[in-house]
């Protein structure tokens, strides 16, 4: 009686622990389902929010810069050059628009001397800026600009310069005016510091060279924005992205991040807002609900428990049967009740049983047949159960793999398998379980030595009475196979000479970066460009020496491109280069690194060295490009160009 007692409450103690952890499951996942699904809310809300925020201060800067910028083009168009060097500065003292907008005014000359400055106390008159990068800008572009932050040499007060060039009628360059704009007291960011975005959420400026033009707080300005951010976003945006993105700040702080572009100065905006301080509102819901699941929980659970204990009686003459079954001190289980279902129950446990035994006889003489004949194939071959677990290896397979595996560890032959190959190894293996269809796979493996060798693995399904019972499968060595293959696809898409992609090998990445710009409009771009006086090397020096000099391009080409970028060899001295996921802008300054790179390249031959440049076309794809063939007849006409125009530059194809 009292093993009975105890028996019963063991059992209805389990059924009130799994009625216990449904329940706690059951609650558990819908707060997590409302969780998930309200952060998610949260997150879209605070992403608009961020959107309209950033782009609110991007329109609000880029208008102040684009006022300035008119404002000096006004200037220039409305005084001759005389007038705009005088070192009084009539003309410019007059203008009202100038003092309210610029904290100062300088003229330069062509040749970078500072002609005149206001307000005078500056003390510029006369020094020379030709080696300054904004003025080197200007002058070699013709076009305004903002320049980089810069600390004035007297005050020692950060500010940027916004110049815009003085032309004659045959556009040369007579001098530049430039206007300084203090980034504390300029006015600039005067909108941007009204702004607020809760309590922990701030906006910045910084340029797109990372140095930090605006921060709440004011210490950071001119600093490295990688000393103030955090994460990918940051790299993207200085490449030219915009978008939002969720994750830390430089202080650790995960937050809602939005970026947009001040295109007319090369700035940026970032707009943050700590995730903590979003989702605070659904922290607060979520727990009143979890309160209210646990109170319920607290008036069901006796209920249930007295239903179990009424139910399970007729139940626990059954276990014990089924138990002595199990155990052997009894072949059926007999079973009297008034319960029809239990009845009904007990029957088909009996019949359940006879089938089994039958079956657990046939496999055992099938079990022996599959052994033998895995044992004397020369090829490697094993058995697992449905659940991956290899239950037999043959002698062939443990020598190629060099170890044998536990049968007690479930899909353990995977962990050999190389970390590239293994997700898709898992998934379709677990597919051909499911599915019955054969599993043929090629993978690299891990042998126990440490090679690394090319397998194939096919394996199918072993059927006994419409139940799939395991696996059977074959192990190949194509290791060797593998690696011809791997050397004729690199022999067939590159330059022996150069080791850079081939014509044929450029061109298909080509058409796949413009399929991505039909699907996505993911931006790309192009350059093409041949080498100027290249032919006067193989003439002095023979093909040997235009050889090394080719092989120098392509080492400087490779290492002045990003690690995504594709250079290829289209033949002779014809280069390419195609930029994935690129802006103009961006392709333009790379643009500019090449020409670099490639002017520092030199050979030397019987104690003469030679030099060659480069005269690059570039081209976007664009909306109406059909094919490949468009961006590539632009970016050569682009080429021709540059070489007409005195080589050693870049030009950028021109919309028709």
């Amino acid at each position: 009686m009292g093993r009975r007692i105890l028996a019963q409450l063991s059992l209805r103690t389990r059924i009130l622990i799994g009625l216990v952890l449904t329940w706690v499951l059951v609650v558990g996942a819908l707060l997590w389902f409302g969780w998930v699904t309200g952060r998610e809310l949260v997150r879209e809300v605070n992403f608009e929010h961020l959107h309209y925020e950033s782009r609110l201060i991007a329109d609000a800067v880029s208008d102040e810069v684009q006022t300035r910028l008119n404002v000096l083009e006004a200037l220039v168009d409305g005084n001759g050059w005389a007038a705009l060097r005088d070192p009084q500065f009539h003309a410019l003292k007059s203008n009202q628009a100038l003092l309210e907008l610029f904290d100062g005014i300088e003229v330069y000359s062509a040749s970078g001397k500072v002609l005149a400055d206001w307000p005078d106390s500056t003390g510029h008159v006369g020094h020379d800026v030709s080696s300054e990068a904004c003025f080197q800008m200007v002058r070699g572009t013709l076009q305004p600009y903002v320049s980089e932050p810069l600390y004035d040499p007297t005050t020692l007060t950060p500010h940027v310069l916004i110049l815009v060039p003085v032309l004659d009628d045959q556009r040369e360059l007579l001098g530049v005016v430039a206007g300084v704009v203090n980034l504390r007291t300029g006015g600039i960011f005067e909108q941007i510091s009204r702004i607020r975005l809760g309590v922990g959420g701030y906006a910045i400026i910084f340029t797109a060279s990372g140095k930090m033009l605006y921060h709440p707080n004011g210490g950071w300005v001119m600093h490295d924005a990688h000393d103030v951010l955090d994460g990918a976003a940051i790299e993207q945006a200085i490449y030219g992205w915009q978008g939002e993105y969720i994750g830390p700040r430089y202080d650790g702080v995960a937050a809602y991040q939005s970026y947009r572009q001040v295109w007319p100065a090369n700035w940026i905006v970032g707009v943050f807002f700590p995730e903590q301080e979003g989702i605070a509102p659904l922290s607060g819901l979520v727990g009143r609900l979890s309160w209210i699941g646990l109170i319920m929980a607290l008036v069901l659970l006796p209920l249930l428990a007295w239903s179990v204990v009424v139910l399970l009686k007729p139940l626990y003459r059954l276990k014990r049967q089924i138990a002595q079954v199990g155990t052997g001190q009894r072949q059926r289980v007999k079973l009297r009740t008034d319960m029809k279902e239990l009845v009904l129950l007990a029957d088909a446990f009996n019949a359940v049983e006879e089938g089994r035994n039958k079956a657990l006889a046939a496999l055992r003489d099938r079990q022996a047949f599959i052994e033998a004949v895995l044992a004397s194939s020369p090829q490697g071959m094993f058995v697992t159960d449905t659940r991956g677990r290899i239950s037999y290896m043959n002698d062939a397979l443990v020598a190629l793999t060099g170890r044998r595996f536990d049968v007690d560890r479930e899909m353990e032959w995977i962990e050999a398998i190389h970390g590239d190959d293994r997700p898709e190894a898992v998934e379709f293996w677990y597919h051909s379980m499911h599915s019955g269809q054969e599993f043929l796979r090629q993978v690299r493996y891990w042998r126990v030595d440490g090679e690394l060798l090319w397998l194939e693995i096919h394996a199918s399904q072993v059927v006994a009475d419409d139940s799939v019972i395991g696996f059977v499968g074959t192990v190949k060595d194509v290791t060797e196979r593998r690696e011809e293959e791997a050397l004729r696809q690199w022999e067939a898409e590159h330059d022996p000479l150069t080791g850079l992609l081939n014509r044929r090998g450029f061109e298909r990445r080509l058409e796949e970066a413009m399929a991505d710009w039909r699907k996505m409009s993911t931006p790309s771009a192009l350059i093409l460009f041949d080498l100027d006086h290249f032919k006067f090397i193989n003439d002095e020096g023979g093909h040997a020496l235009g050889d090394e000099m080719l092989r120098e391009i392509a080492r400087r080409v490779n290492s002045a491109v990003r690690g995504t970028d594709h250079v290829a060899r289209q033949g002779g001295d014809e280069f390419a280069v195609l930029l994935p996921s690129c802006s103009l802008e961006q392709a333009e300054r790379i643009a500019e690194k090449l020409v670099a790179a490639i002017n520092e390249a030199q050979v030397e031959y019987r104690g003469q060295t030679y030099r060659v440049t480069p005269s690059l076309g570039l081209t976007e794809f664009r909306e109406n490009d059909g094919s490949i063939h468009q961006p590539t007849a632009r970016a050569d006409a682009a080429s021709y160009q540059a070489k007409q125009r005195g080589r050693n530059r870049v030009v950028v194809a021109e919309y028709e």
